[in-house]
């Protein structure tokens, strides 16, 4: 699922060496901190965040194998 993230955003941002995710795990809750280059983020995120909730909707439907709630998390 990871691998899913990183391959998003790197096609999706200037700086692809700069694309970094971490994994956190609570209880069922998985979060991806997605970490861009500063430049990089209004991509990631895009006109009223619609890139960052497409995101977020192709991570959670990849997720549901997992039997756990997924979400990523943009931070700069």
């Amino acid at each position: 699922m990871e691998e899913l993230v990183i391959i998003i955003a790197k096609a999706l941002v200037d700086h692809p060496d700069d694309v970094t995710v971490k994994t956190l795990e609570k209880d069922r809750l998985v979060v991806y901190e997605l970490s861009v280059h500063p430049e990089d983020v209004g991509k990631v995120i895009g006109k009223q965040g619609r890139i960052a909730k497409a995101l977020r909707t192709v991570v959670a439907s990849a997720a549901v194998k997992m039997d756990k709630r997924v979400t990523v998390d943009i931070i700069s």
